[in-house]
């Protein structure tokens, strides 16, 4: 077979993407690439895009097992929104970083957004200064060279701050950066990075805050106000030229985790508290997506279905069941990609593969089938399978093919086909094992 011409792709993004596919990690760029079967998933977030970019806001659970794509989706759909002039940022959260909690566990969780701010401009995060200077250039742009005092861009910035004034914190908001533009303006490099770290909640103290930035302000982004201000970047992106503002947060699970039940129901009453501002319209420009697995959601004792305001909230409607979809709901459920899906998933990986190391790997469309017959032959795996898994331990051949002359891919196989004995037809019905019913004509790349 030919792969080496089927897709060509920078070789800086094609090394990433096949360091992260082998160890089973996310790839932060290049996503697109090895994108199947997710396109219902993705029509729906970009129909949240168009919300939010009316000044809109939404909110998302995307919910699936461990490697079923969760974060894969994520960083695809924050891909597709850096390209449509959104803002993103997204944060794990961990025993360190949470929605709610004290000691810093909240605020921790908003310096990981702020840290991974990114636009089209600064795809790889870190985009604060760049946003502002560029909100500061187009307001330039639009008055003209007859600002010889400033006066008119002066008051070009408070006009759009004033918008942001009204809300919680954006008093001190505005301020900060009014004072930011002052010091752009004056090329002031310390009071700059000042007000940076004011807005990247940093600053330990209002003590602290006022001796840095030479003004008085009232308060400081902490565990308590930081969604606040999370908030607040979503209005000041529309005003300042962007379509608005997507949040990312992944491993939500780690709330699930957390052993005190009464720090664990704060961060569920934040998650109500998130919920209620996107549903009742309160979070203009800001989609919020929460990505965790099925006991996160489910588990009536520990996850969100224990918490009643959030069940009542987000329980499926007694209508619908597995065989019928529906996207336009908060909580979508990632299905296990199709027989067919997996199958093109392995063959675009093969292409990418054989591009990277400008090797024609030795392996047949009939071998590749086998492969996957063989990784859906285990009871269970019909519905419990991920690309994660599939992904690894194919990557994992094509090593050995490649770096070993003597293997072929019978040999390679042979311990495992016989660790895993043919299903009958009797064993398929009672264990729920399908056999993938495909061939290589089939498939449309």
């Amino acid at each position: 077979m030919e792969y080496q011409q089927s897709l060509t792709v920078p070789r800086r993004i094609l090394s990433s993407l096949l360091s992260s596919l082998s160890a089973g990690v996310v790839p932060r760029a290049g996503a697109p690439y090895v994108a199947i079967g997710r396109k219902d998933e993705i029509s729906a977030f970009l129909s949240d895009l168009e919300n939010i970019a009316e000044g809109g806001s939404s909110m998302r659970f995307l919910i699936g097992r461990y490697g079923s794509g969760k974060s894969f989706l994520m960083q695809l759909v924050r891909g597709y929104a850096l390209e449509r002039d959104f803002l993103t940022a997204d944060a794990d959260l961990s025993p360190e970083r949470r929605l709610y909690g004290s000691g810093g566990s909240g605020v921790a969780t908003y310096r990981e957004l702020m840290r991974n701010l990114a636009s089209k401009a600064s795809p790889d995060g870190g985009a604060l200064p760049k946003i502002i200077a560029r909100w500061i250039g187009d307001l330039q742009a639009r008055i003209g060279a007859d600002d010889t005092d400033g006066s008119k861009l002066r008051d070009a910035v408070m006009q759009d701050l004033r918008s942001v004034e009204f809300l919680v914190g954006g008093f001190d908001f505005a301020r900060v950066i009014a004072a930011y533009y002052r010091a752009y303006m004056e090329g002031n490099d310390e009071l700059m990075s000042a007000c940076l770290c004011w807005l990247r909640g940093e600053f330990a103290s209002k003590t602290e805050a006022r001796r840095a930035l030479g003004i008085s302000v009232s308060l400081i982004i902490d565990d308590d106000n930081w969604y606040d201000f999370i908030k607040l970047f979503g209005v000041l992106a529309r005003r300042i030229g962007y379509r608005g503002f997507v949040v990312f947060i992944d491993e939500c699970v780690n709330l699930y985790k957390i052993v005190h039940r009464v720090s664990r129901e704060n961060n569920y009453e934040k998650i109500l508290s998130m919920f209620n501002d996107a549903l009742q319209g309160k979070a203009e420009g800001l989609l919020m997506v929460l990505g965790g697995t099925p006991q996160f959601l489910e588990d009536p004792r520990r996850g969100l279905f224990g918490y009643e305001a959030l069940r009542s909230r987000l329980c499926d409607s007694r209508f619908q069941d597995d065989e019928f979809r529906n996207l336009i709901g908060p909580v979508i459920r990632l299905r296990r990609l199709s027989d067919d899906e997996l199958f093109a998933l392995i063959v675009r990986v093969t292409a990418l593969y054989a591009q990277y190391y400008h090797w024609e790997p030795r392996i047949t469309s009939e071998q590749q089938i086998r492969f996957l017959t063989l990784a859906l032959s285990r009871a269970g795996t019909n519905s419990m399978i991920t690309p994660r898994e599939i992904l690894r331990d194919y990557l994992t051949v094509l090593n050995i093919l490649m770096q070993n002359e003597s293997a072929d891919f019978e040999k390679i196989v042979a311990r495992v086909s016989a660790e895993s004995a043919p299903v009958s037809e009797a064993e398929s019905a009672e264990t729920g094992v399908k056999k993938p019913d495909f061939s290589p004509e089939d498939i449309i790349l």
